[in-house]
């Protein structure tokens, strides 16, 4: 009976061993695994794209927003500015992860889909060339190495299945002795079946041995052949491994702003204005614009002088205000060709009430009387008020007589000259001044300027 045989003996260890037939399959599948990764890099640099880009509009939206309300709300001077600096280094920040997505896009995820173009090539049956052609090598490799493996199997199963047989008909053997029924011949019988057995688990194991011997010599090829496949993958795999390596620096040095030349410059501006707020200026610049610094025209003395009383409120254009005279007016009856030629007159259904009439005569508290421009100081009047200088104007030619309706208006012949002093209202009046030096109002589309 063989000691060597062990029924209780444990799984073997080796059974995930790439050695073993068909566990090549993992060092194939590397290839489709590297096309999908390629994929998942440019989905993830997709998502950081879109996410550098969201950030920037934030940032926009964000500073472009209270940039309005900083320069409507009451903070003045170089504070304001200081804050602005704020606003200012979030667009430009925004603008550089517009970059940050430009160049994630056009270039990282672009590099890669071209790497991987080059790196797998598709068949028209599915998958790639590159792990057909592996499995095809790996396939070739192992071919002998697992017919003799199967072999050596079948040996094996064969002696083990002896030595179960011999150590049963042994225990059978060992019974026949200790009981009294088994006649000699019983006896006898039982013994041969054991020499049997003896004999057929001798011719097992031999040829058991004998074929573990042969797949023995035929592992050293087997291993040699296989590690060459091995190595074209691994030199794929080299090179998938380095340009990813190159990919995730370039990725690196478009995420890492701090390593952008204009991204310190932000802030080193940002830091300067900040740095040149200045306190005293802004609150003198507040003093001389809102508080005791600010020019006052305290009243003073004036004496009455008519030359320069304060013009009379602008009159409403009446309803039937003259048209935009025309030189040359006609119009032909039957054969005959009348034609009319200026000066027109006002429609005499106008009266001065009528242009008047938007102008109250009442006062009240409401109103401020008119305002006589001083020069007892120097010609200078009241900020807040009109000043209606008389000795500056344009002069214009009449185009055709008028005749004033109301005492403020000026009255002229076609080619008198005058001069205007305040442009036309939206009523269509102007007011102007005689050579004689009577001033009064006029319609403005029965001059021109000279």
């Amino acid at each position: 009976m063989s000691g060597s045989y062990d029924e209780c003996a444990g799984a073997d260890d080796t059974m995930d061993s790439f050695w073993e037939v068909g566990n090549y399959k993992r060092a194939v599948k590397r290839f489709d695994d590297g096309h999908r990764l390629c994929n998942d890099l440019m989905g993830c640099l997709q998502e950081r794209a879109k996410i550098e880009k969201a950030y920037g509009d934030q940032l926009t939206a964000w500073s472009k927003r209270w940039r309005q309300l900083i320069e409507k709300g009451p903070q003045y001077g170089s504070v304001e500015r200081a804050w602005l600096a704020v606003m200012t280094e979030a667009e430009k920040v925004s603008e550089l992860h517009q970059d940050v997505k430009n160049n994630l896009l056009n270039e990282d995820v672009e590099k890669v889909k071209n790497w991987q173009k080059e790196a797998y090539h598709k068949q028209m049956i599915g998958g790639f060339k590159e792990a057909k052609e592996a499995e095809e090598g790996f396939k070739k490799a192992q071919k002998p190495w697992s017919k003799k493996l199967k072999e050596m199997e079948a040996a094996k199963k064969t002696y083990h299945m002896a030595c179960k047989e011999e150590k049963l008909a042994a225990a059978r053997e060992a019974n026949g002795k200790t009981e009294a029924s088994v006649t000699p011949d019983q006896q006898k019988k039982l013994h041969e079946k054991v020499d049997k057995c003896k004999q057929d688990v001798q011719k097992a194991k031999e040829k058991y041995e004998k074929s573990l011997e042969e797949l023995s010599k035929c592992t050293p090829q087997y291993m040699e052949s296989m590690e060459q496949v091995f190595d074209q993958c691994q030199q794929h795999e080299v090179k998938r491994l380095t340009f990813l390596k190159e990919a995730l620096l370039d990725i690196k040095r478009h995420l890492n702003l701090t390593e952008n030349q204009s991204y310190a410059t932000i802030y080193r501006e940002l830091e300067r204005t900040i740095l040149a707020a200045n306190t005293q200026e802004d609150l003198k610049w507040f003093s001389n614009n809102h508080g005791p610094g600010m020019h006052m025209n305290w009243p003073t003395f004036e004496e009455y002088n008519p030359d320069q009383a304060a013009a009379p409120p602008k009159k409403k254009k009446p309803d039937g205000a003259p048209p935009t005279p025309s030189t040359d007016h006609s119009f032909v009856l039957g054969s005959i060709n009348i034609k009319f030629h200026p000066p027109f007159s006002l429609s005499s259904s106008v009266s001065s009430y009528d242009r008047n009439q938007a102008y109250s005569t009442e006062w009240s508290d409401d109103e401020q009387p008119a305002a006589y421009s001083g020069n007892e100081n120097g010609g200078n009047g009241n900020s807040f008020e009109d000043d209606s200088s008389t000795g500056r104007g344009v002069r214009v030619r009449a185009l055709y007589d008028y005749d004033g309706q109301e005492q403020d208006e000026l009255s002229f012949k076609a080619g008198d000259e005058l001069t205007k002093t305040e442009d036309e209202d939206e009523q269509g009046w102007c007011r102007g001044r005689l050579d004689n030096g009577r001033e009064g109002l006029y319609p403005a589309n029965y001059v021109e300027p000279i």
